[in-house]
């Protein structure tokens, strides 16, 4: 038996998700409808091993190959995915979170795929997909970490901007990192007390190197140029020197989470 499992998105500080869907599936020999043990324990298991409190609701569809005449094949995806919702059922799940059992049949092949891959193509046909519907991630707030410049700031808040992200080895600023510098230098100009650090950061880089290396330059100074990059930007902006410094702190902090979330820049405030 092979499953499956595509993991919820990642959120960000003070960013709640709209739903989710998290799917597992099961797949059936040619022509059955029935689940060795295996199946059955990982099918279970993939339920326990999701928060219950976020379950809204579970949809169970059937499939099969495309051998066979299509009454043929809508009884026995349905079959199969009347299956799993037994099997669901007997293992304690509430029956009123199971909103849909159906029987889809047959998934027809691609016409331009090569004939040696069809097997293979068909054996992930011949399945069932048990999706849950998860309701949307608690509110994080972390203290200190904001989307955006706010009425009132104590020195050593963060502010992160979510599209103030960069790609891999370069410190060029994109138009949506541009879009979101025009936004914050607008809040800036209002609130002319705030004073703040830029910092820099990279991400993936080896555990014994700190800094990237910046593909245009070809120097191992990533972060710092990233920093400056912003820097320029809102002095190009209005924004005076004299409120900014700019820093690059290479990998050494990390948001813990994925990987490209590092290819940022954050301003810090030093004084309010």
């Amino acid at each position: 038996m092979r499953s499956l499992l595509l993991l919820p998105l990642l959120f960000l500080f003070q960013i709640s998700l709209a739903q989710e869907e998290v799917v597992q599936s099961v797949y059936f020999e040619s022509g059955k409808a029935t689940l060795d043990g295996k199946q059955a324990d990982a099918v279970i298991d993939f339920i326990k091993k999701t928060d219950s409190t976020r379950i809204e609701s579970i949809q169970i569809f059937g499939y099969t190959d495309d051998v066979g005449k299509a009454a043929y094949n809508t009884k026995l995806s349905t079959q199969r995915a009347t299956a799993i919702k037994d099997k669901l059922l007997a293992s304690g799940v509430k029956s009123k979170i199971i909103v849909s059992i159906e029987g889809k049949g047959k998934i027809m092949i691609e016409d331009d795929i090569e004939p040696e891959k069809i097997p293979e193509k068909r054996s992930k046909n011949r399945r069932v997909d048990v999706v849950l519907n998860l309701l949307p991630l608690p509110e994080i707030v972390i203290p200190g970490f904001y989307t955006g410049i706010q009425k009132s700031h104590k020195v050593g808040d963060h502010i992160y901007l979510e599209g103030l992200l960069f790609e891999r080895g370069s410190s060029k600023l994109a138009f949506q990192a541009k879009t979101q510098l025009d936004k914050l230098s607008k809040l800036l100009l209002k609130y002319k007390n705030l004073e703040f650090e830029i910092q820099g950061h990279v991400c993936c880089t080896p555990p014994y190197q700190n800094e990237a290396i910046d593909l245009a330059t070809k120097k191992r100074k990533l972060s710092t140029n990233r920093a400056e990059s912003v820097y320029k930007y809102l002095i190009f902006k209005k924004i005076p020197k004299e409120r900014m410094t700019f820093k690059g702190y290479g990998n050494t902090k990390p948001l813990g989470k994925e990987p490209e979330y590092d290819r940022r820049v954050e301003l810090v405030i030093t004084k309010v």
